[in-house]
């Protein structure tokens, strides 16, 4: 089963840079990595006038776009896709699954804190709360990391979630 941890924080808080310096190092010791970004509003990927946006509003429920490069898939869905069936339908050639957002569900969490930003934490209570990273010298009974170290937070991940 393709572990799954989330990286959670107040809006501006560095998640999605914490992401952007984590994947490099996590990729750098042979781990194969996917991501979910979790929105709460809809979103379009694509643009107006492009094929495949022209096959969505002509009423496809899936549209595929695909390259020798890439694939991309959009699919049209009613309600919040579950994480384990997106793990099971998207993500079998994984090693870990890095979501940003979800921070109300139940799996592994890792919270972005900046003071500068919120005067308080997201996660108060250790409950699925693995490690926070922050500028500020909390202790809420996890490891603590600050905003820069992302290989001695590689290495946790590596040894508390990667290698169970």
């Amino acid at each position: 089963m393709v572990p799954i941890v989330a990286i959670v924080g107040k809006s501006g808080s560095g998640k999605t840079t914490l992401l952007e310096k984590l994947l490099p190092e996590i990729k750098k010791r042979g781990y194969r990595v996917g991501t979910v970004k979790h929105h709460l509003h809809a979103f379009e990927i694509d643009y107006e006038g492009k094929d495949s946006w022209r096959h969505a509003r002509a009423g496809a429920d899936t549209v595929v776009i695909a390259s020798p490069h890439k694939l991309a898939l959009v699919k049209q869905t009613r309600a919040d896709i579950a994480l384990e069936e997106m793990r099971d339908r998207f993500f079998h050639d994984v090693d870990l699954i890095l979501v940003e957002g979800y921070k109300t569900l139940a799996y592994p969490k890792i919270e972005v804190f900046r003071s500068t930003v919120h005067p308080k934490p997201l996660c108060t209570t250790a409950e699925h709360l693995i490690a926070i990273v922050s500028d500020d010298e909390l202790d809420l009974g996890v490891p603590r990391f600050g905003l820069e170290d992302i290989l001695p937070l590689a290495d946790f991940l590596e040894h508390t979630v990667l290698r169970k």
